[in-house]
């Protein structure tokens, strides 16, 4: 323990990077966020987050872990315009395995745009009077020795300025898919650390759509999954209600089956290339209010930190630094809060200055990261050239698994309620492994499939659906 002042740092004013310095300010007298960028002052797009303007949601996972961090923060989403959706009430999504129906709730999500999302949490974490922002300048590496880190080596990012040291009991590297850690570490004389990557060759393509008038509220999720086991390019699209009576729409294809980049080709897309036309049929009477967002970063890469035989002092690494996702399925932001969260009270269990606290911050951070990572993996390593050598035995097997409680789950509704216990990020995947589940599996579904979506006539009504 130290009765002197103690001080953080944090790399990046990203969402993980805001969440981890609102986690710390709670544990630590000063925390400095350093952040290459110019943040926005509002809701407006930022750099370096080509993901922003494709589809999010929080799950409840991730929003309760946010509320602990930030007290009444989902309420303060809510009331500028973010919707709470239950899971699977409100939820219309054809899985590789035929249709969900929608149960009765389980769990829910929290669905606005990123900008809105984003802003909402940075003003709250910068109105702490600890958390102190240094934006516009860049983070040149890490100061210390293999043992310890003692701070960063900085300078605006514009170069005008001579770089300066900046000294903390901790830093926290959270500045995304950029990251530059590795290097860093291996630079100190650390070992290279253990890192997989499988990318499924998905592009995104996202426009946002005025919905119907009478769509505008209480509409459900409507999500058209691929299969990537079939052998061929697999197309899916999500449409997510979001703020001001708005619908954004992620289509997304695997490489071969790309969705286009021309807003004329959009629902044609949606109409032609999808499994089912749904989505398509959901825009006819929707305005498309922006052009074509697209996006290739979409590899899921898994930097195994917490594995390292070695490990310095005063340093860890969380967010897209740690564990990047496939942002079709949802997981990031949630895992970012849950990290920010473990951080903290890793702290508070152990106490600065105690041995080994970096490197039990750095096995605490990544247990969210390593479910979410698993989640994604289960899909994304089927598709052609996600990886080198293809699917390993634990992946198949796995899948395997996974793939026959997600047919029970289309007619079992407690199934149901158990995968979304994990897809949630609500609780562990060794739920699914009990005896019950287990034989429920064996069974399979309870119910005969649905034919079609399961949407309401009140809802196609309200979409113009004939």
């Amino acid at each position: 323990m130290t009765d002197r002042p103690t001080t953080a740092v944090v790399l990046g004013g990203s969402l993980s990077g805001m969440l981890a310095a609102r986690a710390l300010a709670d544990v630590a007298d000063h925390v400095t966020v350093v952040e290459r960028d110019v943040l926005p002052a509002g809701p407006e797009p930022r750099k370096g987050l080509p993901q922003a303007r494709h589809v999010h949601q929080l799950w409840s996972g991730g929003a309760r872990a946010l509320e602990e961090l930030l007290p009444g923060i989902v309420g303060r989403l809510q009331d500028a315009g973010a919707h709470r959706l239950p899971v699977t009430t409100d939820i219309v999504a054809l899985s590789p395995y035929g249709w969900y129906r929608r149960w009765a709730e389980s769990h829910h999500m929290l669905l606005c745009g990123r900008d809105l999302l984003d802003a909402t949490i940075r003003a709250a974490v910068l109105a702490d009077e600890r958390v102190e922002l240094l934006q516009g300048t860049e983070v040149l590496g890490l100061i210390g020795t293999e043992a310890a880190v003692r701070g960063v080596r900085i300078r605006a990012a514009d170069g005008a300025a001579a770089e300066r040291i900046l000294t903390a009991d901790l830093v926290v590297d959270a500045t995304g898919r950029g990251s530059r850690a590795g290097l860093w570490l291996t630079g100190l004389g650390l070992p290279t650390v253990e890192r997989r990557e499988v990318d499924s060759g998905v592009a995104y393509a996202s426009r946002v759509f005025r919905a119907p008038e009478a769509a505008r509220e209480g509409f459900p999720v409507v999500n058209v999954q691929p299969d990537p086991r079939a052998g061929k390019p697999g197309c899916g699209g999500v449409l997510q209600p979001i703020e001001d009576g708005r619908w954004l729409v992620t289509l997304f294809g695997s490489r071969g089956a790309e969705p286009p980049t021309e807003a004329d080709a959009f629902l044609p897309y949606a109409r032609e290339r999808l499994r089912h036309p749904v989505i398509a049929e959901l825009l006819a009477h929707a305005e498309p209010l922006t052009d074509v967002a697209y996006t290739r970063t979409t590899a899921n890469r898994r930097h195994h930190y917490e594995r390292m035989p070695a490990w310095p002092d005063n340093f860890a690494v969380l967010g897209d630094a740690l564990c990047a996702l496939n942002p079709i399925y949802g997981h990031g932001m949630s895992v970012a809060a849950q990290s920010a969260l473990a951080l903290r009270e890793t702290v508070r269990r152990h106490g600065w200055g105690t041995a080994r606290l970096s490197r039990r911050i750095q096995r605490a951070v990544a247990r969210p990261a390593s479910a979410a990572w698993d989640l994604a993996l289960g899909m994304d390593v089927f598709y052609p050239g996600a990886t080198a050598d293809g699917p390993t035995l634990r992946d198949r097997l796995l899948a395997a698994y996974v793939g026959r409680l997600l047919h029970t789950a289309t007619g079992n509704g407690r199934i149901a309620r158990r995968v979304t216990d994990v897809t949630s990020l609500e609780r562990g995947a060794q739920v699914l492994l009990t005896p019950s589940v287990l034989l429920a599996a064996l069974v399979g579904p309870l119910k005969p499939a649905l034919s079609g979506p399961p949407l309401t006539a009140q809802e196609l009504k309200a979409a113009e659906v004939p």
